[in-house]
């Protein structure tokens, strides 16, 4: 016979989620704190306008709280961009050809200011 250890996340007496790892569970279980944290701040929201909306978002910005702590400034990004850079470095190159497309693409401003010009003083007449 095998032995199972799950770790079940209970709110309010009613089972959330299982799981088979502690620190999965205590993860969800703080997901859930913040959760609880958010609904009375977003019940003020005016364009969430039932319940499920609010628990929506109160979700979603629980499980997205890294990317809003650095939208409102409180922690800075990690270090991955410094990969970033280099992938810009890619598009610069792709970004050459495009110079090239550049000039005839003013070209063709131009020549749509032209028609306008003359429509102008066709609508003024």
């Amino acid at each position: 016979m095998a032995v199972i250890t799950q770790y079940v996340v209970v709110r309010n007496g009613e089972e959330k989620m299982t799981f088979t790892s502690k620190a999965e569970a205590d993860a969800h279980d703080k997901m859930l704190d913040m959760v609880d944290e958010l609904m009375p701040l977003l019940e003020g929201c005016e364009a969430l306008g039932n319940e499920q909306q609010i628990e929506d978002m109160a979700f979603f910005l629980a499980r997205e709280r890294e990317q809003v702590l650095i939208a409102l400034g409180a922690k800075k990004p990690a270090k991955k961009k410094a990969a970033k850079p280099v992938a810009s470095k890619e598009p610069s190159a792709s970004k050459e050809p495009s110079a090239s497309k550049e000039p005839s693409a003013s070209k063709e401003p131009s020549a749509s200011k032209e028609p306008s010009a003359s429509k102008e003083p066709s609508a003024s007449s």
